[in-house]
């Protein structure tokens, strides 16, 4: 099987859970390569729902082998409450997951900086960021100032940390916030250190060795194309490559090893926190649609901002993704909805973009341009192939495929394994990619 990296291709919370679950069956290892525990993936196996936030969604398939690669940012308590659950739920993670040891960790005192950061913002300068410390996580990577994986494994990671304690207490203190509470953590990371180091590998090394042995691996992304720090909708933005290219840069696996692109895409489009969002429906029929797809955050209850579909921010995910194929989720949310529109333009003081234009500040003020669909009227849940989907549901997607360029492989309509269908002549076309 390919070597196969998923990316989210609009704001997050696609669905790539589910599709990776799925995917996980034809591939030997499932590595997580961006992100923190600030992202959620749900995953529905019959009448049991799981929702991970660090370890990559194939631990929930025995026998398949999982890495958390070193393009994450790690708050090991939280891994450790994870596995802790997973195991509880009888799954097994010893010998199946490997932590990189160039991997980033999050403690207390990045949480405590991201979470002054945001309260005392002005409105206008919010973010919305979770509030988890995965940005002051990452600017230590940038810095050259953080502890990582590896460090766990030296004798002197409690001094180490202690000295990071002290100095990260000092900042808070002159912006009048919180302090962490330096004995205590020492004492509960060295104790976390000790349960996690069995795990901490050279994951590069493993990977590679892997894929030269014929294994086929699979890289799950977080987040989405639009929430990438270089190609998002900066700065309101995730801090983390969250495109096809992250996958080499914190996986470790060379570019010219990738085989294909899968990328997911909602049947309409869904944002949360701050930010641009060219189609959203602040109205009734955004509640309609947040309503019929659940549309909360699987890590924070967070309500999401719902919108119709916009082909100029799937176009562009396409382009700067090398998106092979489309996996298009929760097309049953629009079962009831009598006119369905897909933007296709925005509209701009006179000019019309076809691209996402860098500027926030000219994205925010855009007015998309729309093409409108008669609903289908039907429910589409139960459907099992292809040709069984409602003439008119056939048609919005075919229309998706003439728009953004890119074939549409899988389709889920609903949120359990079973609700998934899947078009062979599509999910199995060479790519021409060279191997």
């Amino acid at each position: 099987m390919a070597n196969t990296v998923l990316i989210g291709a609009q704001w997050g919370d696609e669905g790539k859970g589910k599709i990776i679950d799925l995917l996980t069956e034809d591939h030997d290892w499932i590595i997580r390569y961006q992100g923190g525990h600030n992202a959620g993936h749900t995953v529905e196996i019959g009448d049991q729902r799981y929702v991970l936030h660090l370890l990559p969604s194939g631990i929930l398939h025995e026998g398949k082998k999982c890495i958390i690669g070193h393009g994450v940012v790690i708050d090991i308590l939280s891994l450790l409450s994870e596995m802790d659950e997973v195991v509880g739920r009888g799954l097994t993670v010893e010998g199946r997951l490997f932590v990189s040891d160039r991997a980033h960790l999050i403690f207390p005192y990045h949480r405590l900086l991201d979470e002054n950061r945001e309260f005392t913002a002005a409105t206008k300068d919010k973010i919305g960021t979770t509030k988890r410390g995965i940005g002051p996580a990452y600017a230590d990577k940038s810095s050259r100032t953080g502890l990582r994986a590896g460090d766990l494994l030296e004798a002197d990671f409690p001094d180490r940390l202690r000295r990071r304690i002290q100095d990260y207490n000092r900042q808070l203190e002159i912006l009048g916030a919180d302090i962490a509470d330096e004995d205590e953590l020492v004492r509960q990371y060295t104790e976390a250190a000790r349960r996690l180091k069995p795990y901490i590998a050279d994951t590069i090394s493993l990977l590679n060795k892997a894929a030269d042995s014929g294994e086929s691996i699979l890289f799950e992304g977080a987040q989405g194309t639009m929430l990438d720090i270089d190609y998002g909708t900066y700065p309101f933005v995730t801090s983390s490559s969250a495109t096809a290219g992250g996958a080499c840069t914190g996986g470790g696996l060379a570019p010219r090893r990738v085989d294909r692109v899968l990328g997911v895409i909602k049947a309409y489009a869904t944002r949360v926190g701050e930010g641009p969002f060219p189609t959203e429906l602040d109205n009734s029929e955004g509640a309609a649609l947040r309503n019929a797809g659940n549309e909360y955050g699987a890590t924070t209850g967070r309500p999401r901002r719902c919108g119709w579909f916009d082909n100029v921010v799937a176009r562009y995910s396409a382009m700067v993704n090398g998106v092979d194929a489309w996996a298009l989720t929760k097309l049953d949310v629009l079962d009831e909805v009598d006119i369905i529109k897909i933007c296709v333009g925005y509209k701009y003081e006179g000019k019309t973009f076809d691209v996402v234009p860098a500027r926030v500040r000219i994205l925010e003020k855009c007015t998309p341009v729309y093409e409108s669909f008669e609903g289908w009227k039907t429910p589409t849940s139960g459907v099992t192939s292809y040709g069984d989907l409602p003439e008119r549901a056939k048609a919005y997607i075919e229309r998706l495929e003439a728009l953004t360029g890119v074939p549409v492989a899988m389709i889920s309509v609903g949120p359990g394994r079973e609700h998934s269908l899947v078009r062979e002549e599509v999910a199995t076309a060479d790519h021409g990619r060279a191997s």
